[in-house]
């Protein structure tokens, strides 16, 4: 939700700030596909290093818990332990199921990343790839809605068809939200559609402003 409504914002306000400065259709039909490629492009990119850092800085701690393991065990069990008994196990409870769970080489790093750092060691924040291209398809998709009507109409016409369809798909995804945050529909869609057409708006008028200026 997040991707497609940065992809459906950013572009329907760069789509308003071309209109406002008196462009031709085929400009502004133009800069918003240019706007839909590099924004997914730039969304995919930005996911990708991030989950891929995510990934390097958790293997990281892991190879240093694995060291911290190998060279101080009595350590590492006494740490565990201490979890244990913050999580309501006695001393003799959480010591002896610290030391059943590091007596195995395996178990034990997999026991210390999982408690104490709070990594799950077989996810490690998933794929990057279906991150990136998840994000990709997510703000193409968002971003498609608001050019969309510059294919078929031409002036007025078109930015009126592209706010309409483009206020559906704003009241459409925050219709969405609500589902996750407990909001009402009608709230939730319709603050969507507030944000969504004041970002528009500014642009428009700056758009008119300097295609004022520079005309």
């Amino acid at each position: 939700m997040l991707g497609s409504n940065d992809g459906l914002v950013s572009n329907l306000s760069l789509v308003m700030g071309v209109a406002g400065a008196a462009a031709a259709e085929r400009t502004i039909l133009l800069t918003g596909l240019a706007g839909l490629v590099a924004g997914a492009c730039s969304m995919a990119m930005g996911e990708w290093l991030s989950v891929t850092s995510s990934r390097e800085l958790y293997q990281r701690q892991i190879a240093t818990e694995a060291a911290e393991l190998e060279q101080s065990p009595e350590e590492e069990m006494e740490e565990l332990a201490l979890i244990y008994q913050a999580k309501g196990l006695n001393e003799t409870e959480a010591r002896n199921l610290a030391g059943r769970l590091l007596s195995q080489k395996e178990v034990a790093l997999d026991t210390l990343v999982r408690e104490e750092l709070g990594i799950d060691p077989k996810r490690l924040g998933g794929s990057a790839w279906t991150a990136a291209g998840t994000s990709f398809l997510l703000f193409g998709v968002g971003a498609l809605f608001p050019v969309a009507p510059f294919f078929l109409l031409r002036g007025t016409a078109a930015i009126i068809a592209s706010l309409a369809l483009s206020g559906l798909a704003l009241a459409t995804v925050g219709a969405a939200t609500s589902l996750f945050t407990g909001r009402s529909v009608a709230f939730s869609a319709a603050r969507q559609l507030g944000i969504g057409y004041a970002a528009a708006l500014v642009t428009y008028a700056i758009g008119r402003i300097a295609g004022v200026a520079l005309g």
